[in-house]
């Protein structure tokens, strides 16, 4: 068996140089239409008009507002975002209790449903006619077409981000240490400082950034419960497709790479993370 095996692995290794030759070409074709090309795209449309149009275009006071705005959502809802995750691993990874599974479950929802359905249900919940909408507005609370419906629509749809990049580091390294230490006489906070969270912070880092890159970059859902309110509910990627729709395409491409840039600068961070946890 283990001889079938190494002659396995050795086909794979000697694959004719036209074969793979082949293979890495229409990888690169295929990136290159699909990625490279879009990219580009993006950066030649936003400066084909100069610098100073471009210049101009960030600098627009509603460009600046929802820049201000989509800065604001991230701020919020990533610290959020990371608290909940650290103890919703900490508690599936280290403990047993009832319902854990559909813990797991709620925590991996936001991956299957739509960003826009999930607006939608916050819309029906905190509406003008919605479920509490009506007590909500008689206390003067407005949630839907606010700031505050902007946070929990992001915070639902970047739920499960930390949460699962900490959880699956935390299973893999096993509970040992933490055992050790609790017969050394360490208590709960000590030994999540001191053991738990060394062992996950890059893991939680890596969470943090997607989750970051996540927040900045949500269309659906906030779309949904904005109302799309100039200098009030409008985000980065809002304005960029007002811009689009009233075909000013140089100012709507100008915005649109500097989400371009977030995510490049993303994958940037994402891959000196996974450098270092390799490390």
């Amino acid at each position: 068996m283990a001889r079938s095996g190494r002659r396995a692995s050795e086909r794979v290794v000697t694959e004719s140089p036209g074969v793979r030759r082949l293979l890495i070409g229409a990888a690169m074709v295929f990136l290159t239409l699909f990625l490279f090309a879009p990219l580009a795209a993006v950066f030649v449309n936003a400066f084909r008009a100069g610098a100073g149009a471009y210049a101009a275009a960030v600098a627009d006071p509603g460009t600046r507002e929802a820049i201000g705005l989509t800065l604001l959502v991230a701020a919020i809802v990533v610290p959020l975002n990371l608290v909940f995750g650290l103890a919703a691993a900490w508690l599936i990874a280290k403990f047993s209790f009832r319902g854990k599974g559909a813990m797991v479950t709620l925590i991996d929802l936001p991956f299957s449903i739509s960003p826009v359905i999930a607006g939608l249900v916050f819309v029906l919940l905190f509406g003008r006619q919605g479920t509490l909408g009506p007590w909500l507005l008689e206390r003067g609370v407005q949630i839907v077409f606010a700031v505050p419906g902007i946070v929990l629509a992001t915070l639902f749809v970047t739920l499960p981000f930390v949460a699962r990049e900490v959880l699956a580091q935390m299973q893999t390294q096993g509970s040992e240490e933490e055992e050790a230490a609790l017969t050394l006489g360490a208590g709960g906070w000590r030994m999540f400082w001191s053991i738990t969270l060394p062992k996950v912070r890059w893991s939680l880092l890596y969470g943090i950034v997607l989750c970051n890159a996540r927040a900045m970059g949500e269309f659906g859902a906030v779309s949904v419960v904005s109302g799309l309110i100039r200098g009030e509910t409008i985000t980065v990627p809002l304005q960029v497709e007002i811009l689009y729709n009233e075909y000013q395409f140089v100012a709507a491409f100008a915005v649109a790479s500097l989400l371009t840039l977030l995510a490049l600068l993303t994958l940037a961070a994402r891959r000196f993370v996974e450098a270092r946890s390799a490390r």
